[in-house]
């Protein structure tokens, strides 16, 4: 740390943090990472869980070519659990805007930190909620914060407003539904969205597809097969945190 100033307070204690204001993005996402779970090794390649060595992956989708599963990775802040699972779920269903803006941090610090997944990329953008959702559209507020937070416009990011992605008609939810339920909302969910950029912007490009939470890997599979399908190379993934798979 820098001399004379204090350490940084640590996930979740950041709305009291030294730092919540003029610390960087990098400086946020190693600090959360001291108490946020991480992800484990070895893990599987395709979706971040946590695997057993020399045994596969029991995520079905991971089984499948990369052309039927959409996106070529996902990777993870974290793993979904304790203090973040708490945070996230006060951003989403609480409307604690607050939380946006540390998670776009934790987002950025995290791209900072693994250049080679950020390699090629063209585009990054949001899992977009419904434009009428409630409390608020809270993917659309992490992916404003974290342009905020690029502040050398390192990284594709949109500006705030200006999202690439858009859902104009709300959809099923696929929170707590069987697996074959989550199937029927992502299939739902992806036919909901508007790509909003140039027709050109698409073609060709490497696409960075941001949620909050990964747990079968359903609905970002239907959203990146839609924008492979509209004529992206390539979509990987990037999640605040990973749920344990228990399939």
């Amino acid at each position: 740390m820098t001399a004379g100033l204090p350490d940084p307070a640590g996930f979740p204690d950041c709305p009291v943090c030294a730092y919540r204001i003029t610390g960087t993005a990098r400086l946020c996402s190693d600090c959360a990472g001291r108490t946020l779970q991480p992800v484990a090794e070895p893990h599987c390649p395709v979706c971040s869980q946590t695997v057993a060595p020399g045994r596969p992956c029991g995520n079905r989708v991971c089984a499948l070519s990369e052309a039927e599963r959409g996106f070529s990775r996902v990777d993870a802040v974290a793993m979904y659990s304790g203090a973040l699972r708490d945070k996230i779920h006060k951003l989403k269903y609480e409307g604690r805007a607050g939380w946006a803006l540390i998670f776009g941090r934790l987002l950025v610090g995290w791209m900072e930190s693994h250049p080679e997944a950020m390699h090629g990329v063209d585009h990054v953008v949001g899992n977009p909620t419904h434009t009428g959702r409630q409390p608020l559209q809270h993917i659309e507020a992490i992916m404003d914060a974290a342009y905020t937070e690029d502040v050398t416009r390192v990284f594709p990011l949109s500006p705030p407003g200006a999202h690439r992605l858009v859902k104009h008609a709300e959809t099923p939810r696929s929170a707590n539904r069987t697996l074959d339920e989550k199937r029927v909302a992502a299939v739902a969910h992806a036919a909901a969205l508007t790509w909003t950029g140039d027709t050109g912007d698409i073609k060709g490009a490497t696409i960075l597809l941001v949620d909050d939470v990964f747990t079968s890997g359903s609905q970002l599979q239907h959203v990146a097969r839609r924008l492979r399908a509209r004529g992206a190379v390539d979509v990987r993934g990037l999640v605040l945190a990973r749920v344990p798979w228990s399939g």
